[in-house]
C-alpha cells in the first residue's frame, strides 16, 4: 500500500468506525441482547471480570485464578501429575513487578496440575542484556526457558542455543493469530520455530487531552510532528497541570537512557520520522556495507531536538536521572508531563493501575511524524512529511533453551509452561490489564471485549487503533534480528548520555561517536555475515 492512500485512510478511519459502531447498534440490538448471555459465560469474558477495570490492580489472587481458568488447553496436552520430578529454570525480567511476577501465578495452577517446579531467576530490564550476553558468550546457558525478545533470536536461535518448538505447542497457542508483522521469518531461524509469542512491540503516542484541544491549558492541536513537539516548552510556560496542580510540562524524554539497550529506542523513536525514508527498508545501516546511519542528518536531528528542549530547561527537575520506567510510570500515568512515546503499557495501566491518575484524559496515536525526510540513497533532505512508527522490540515471547533437548520429559515439560503463558485466552488478559505486554493477536482486536471488560469504546478504539496503525503502517521502523543488535544499542546508550551531558561538542559530534562504536561491533561479529543476516532481517 502505498504510504499517501494510508494517510488518507488512517485520516477517517475512526471516525468511520464509530459511526458503523452506532449504526451496527441500532440495526442489531436484538442480536446483540441475544447473544450477550453466551458471551457472559464465555471464558474469555470471565476472565476479563478478573478484577474488572476500574477496580484497583490485580493481584496474584488474581493472576492465580486466570491461570486457572485457561490450563484447559494444558489439560489437552499433558496428563495430571505427568511432570513430576522435574524442575525448570526460567529467566524472565521483574521490571515493575510485572512479568515474572505475573508468569508465578499464572504458572501456580499449572505446577499443581503437571507435577512440576519452577525456579526463578529475576532480571531489572537494565540488567537483562548483559546477563543473557554473559550467558551466550560463555555459553554457560543456565536457564531451561527464557523471556526474551525477537532481536535476540540471531545471537541464541544462530548459536544452536535453543530448542525447536514442536507442532502440537504451535497448535495449543494458535500461531495463525499472530498479527502480521509477527508471523515468520520473526520466531525463527533457518525455517524452524522458536518462539512463543507474549507481546506485540510497538511504541505510539500518548497525550493528554487536557493538555491539547479547544480549553486546554495549551490551547495546541495535538502534536502530530515532532516540530510541533518542540513548541510545547513555550506554549506551557507558566502553566499548572490541571489534575496536580504542579508546573506543567511537555513531551518527557528519558534523559537517562541508558537502560540496558531498551532506552535506545526513545531516541529511535524520534529519528525514525526524519530518517526511515518509505523508498528504503533500512534506516540503522546501509544493508550494502553495515556503514552506520546513525550519524547521517536525519539521526543527527532527531539528537538535536533533544539538546534543544534541554537547553531551553522544558524538563521536569532531575530529568538526566530519569529512565523509561520513571517517565511512564513515575512521572506520565502520575500527572507529569503532556505526552511521551512508550510501549502498549500506558494503555493499560491508564485504566487499571492503582497508580495511574490520567486514565480519564489519556489519548493515543502512532508515534509523530516529520515535515521532511533524509534520504540515504540520494544524501538529501525531502521536504514532505513522513511517518514511522518505531516497530520497537518485536515483543516479548518465551523460549525454551537447548538445554532441555536430550531430556523429552524436561523438554515437554518446558514447552507445556511457554504454551501456558502464550495461550490465546490468557494473552487477551495481559493485553487488557498491567502485564508488560500489549496486543498481539488478531483476536485481541475484538473491541466488544474490551467494553464489556469495562473499557469504554471511545478509548478502546483510540488506543488499540494506535497499535494497529503502527503495526499496519507501510513504512514501519522495522527491528533487524542480528547478532549483537543490543550491542550496539547500548554503545549508543552510552554516547548519547555523554552527549546530553555537553562532553561532546555537537549533535553531529555524539551521533559520529555512536556511528564509530557500531563499526568497531561489526567488524568484532564479522561484517560480511552482518551484511547477509542484515538484508534478510529486512527482507531483501
Amino acid at each position: 500500500m502505498k504510504v499517501e492512500l494510508y494517510n488518507q485512510i488512517m485520516a477517517s478511519r475512526r471516525g468511520f468506525m464509530r459511526g458503523a459502531a452506532a449504526l451496527a447498534a441500532g440495526t442489531a440490538l436484538t442480536s446483540t441482547m441475544a447473544g450477550r448471555a453466551l458471551a457472559q459465560d464465555s471464558l474469555r469474558a470471565q476472565i476479563l471480570q478478573i478484577p474488572g477495570v476500574g477496580k484497583g490492580s490485580p493481584t496474584d489472587a488474581d493472576w492465580q485464578k486466570v491461570g486457572e481458568m485457561c490450563l484447559e488447553a494444558t489439560k489437552a496436552n499433558v496428563a495430571q501429575g505427568e511432570f513430576a520430578g522435574v524442575e525448570l529454570t526460567f529467566m524472565g525480567l521483574n521490571n515493575q513487578n510485572l512479568h515474572n511476577f505475573l508468569f508465578r501465578g499464572f504458572l501456580k495452577p499449572w505446577e499443581a496440575y503437571t507435577g512440576a517446579k519452577i525456579n526463578w531467576i529475576d532480571l531489572a530490564q537494565a540488567d537483562y542484556n548483559a546477563r543473557l550476553q554473559q550467558s551466550i558468550a560463555t555459553g554457560t546457558v543456565d536457564f531451561d526457558i527464557t523471556e526474551m525478545g525477537a532481536p535476540f533470536e540471531g545471537d541464541t536461535a544462530g548459536k544452536g542455543l535453543l530448542d525447536e518448538m514442536p507442532d502440537w505447542v504451535a497448535k495449543q497457542i494458535d500461531t495463525t493469530d499472530l498479527v502480521g508483522y509477527l508471523q515468520p521469518p520473526v520466531g525463527t531461524w533457518d525455517g524452524k520455530t522458536y518462539r512463543v509469542n507474549l507481546d506485540g512491540d510497538t511504541h505510539t503516542f500518548a497525550y493528554r487531552k487536557d493538555y491539547f484541544g479547544d480549553g486546554s491549558i495549551s490551547g495546541q492541536a495535538v502534536p502530530t510532528h515532532w516540530e510541533e513537539i518542540a513548541t510545547l516548552p513555550a506554549a506551557l510556560a507558566g502553566k499548572n497541570d490541571p489534575i496536580t496542580g504542579t508546573q506543567a510540562y511537555g513531551f518527557l524524554d528519558p534523559l537517562k537512557y541508558q537502560w540496558g539497550g531498551f532506552g535506545f529506542y526513545f531516541l529511535g523513536d524520534r529519528a525514525a520520522a526524519y530518517a526511515k525514508h518509505p523508498d528504503d527498508p533500512a534506516w540503522l545501516f546501509d544493508p550494502e556495507t553495515m556503514k552506520p546511519r546513525v550519524n547521517n542528518p536525519g539521526w543527527v536531528q532527531a539528537i538535536q531536538d533533544v539538546l534543544d528542549l534541554v537547553k531551553a530547561n522544558a524538563y521536569p527537575p532531575d530529568q538526566l536521572n530519569a529512565d523509561p520506567n520513571t517517565t511512564a510510570f513515575s512521572q506520565f500515568l502520575g500527572g507529569t508531563g503532556a505526552a511521551l512515546t512508550w510501549w502498549g503499557d500506558v494503555g493499560s495501566n491508564a485504566r487499571t493501575s492503582d497508580t495511574s491518575v490520567v486514565g480519564d484524559v489519556v489519548g493515543f496515536s502512532i508515534n509523530p511524524g516529520a515535515n521532511k525526510v533524509y534520504n540515504s540513497k540520494t544524501a538529501a533532505w525531502e521536504e514532505k512529511e513522513n511517518f514511522a512508527p518505531n516497530l520497537a522490540y518485536l515483543g516479548w515471547g518465551v523460549y525454551v533453551t537447548s538445554r532441555v533437548s536430550g531430556d523429552e520429559k524436561k523438554r515437554k515439560a518446558a514447552w507445556s509452561a511457554a504454551a501456558h503463558l502464550g495461550g490465546k485466552d490468557i494473552s487477551l488478559w495481559m493485553a487488557a490489564y498491567p502485564s508488560g505486554f500489549q496486543p498481539y493477536r488478531n483476536s485481541q482486536f475484538q473491541y466488544d471485549e474490551w467494553v464489556a471488560a469495562g473499557y469504554d469504546r471511545a478509548f478502546v478504539e483510540d488506543y488499540l487503533g494506535s497499535n494497529l496503525d503502527s503495526y499496519n503502517h507501510p513504512n514501519g521502523a522495522i527491528e533487524p534480528r542480528i547478532p549483537g543488535i543490543f550491542q550496539y544499542y547500548s554503545i549508543a546508550e552510552d554516547e548519547l548520555v555523554k552527549g546530553i551531558n555537553g562532553q561532546y561538542k555537537s549533535a553531529q559530534e555524539t551521533a559520529d561517536a555512536i556511528a564509530a562504536a557500531w563499526e568497531k561491533i561489526t567488524d568484532q561479529i564479522g561484517r560480511d555475515n552482518q551484511i547477509k543476516l542484515y538484508k534478510a532481517s529486512l527482507g531483501m
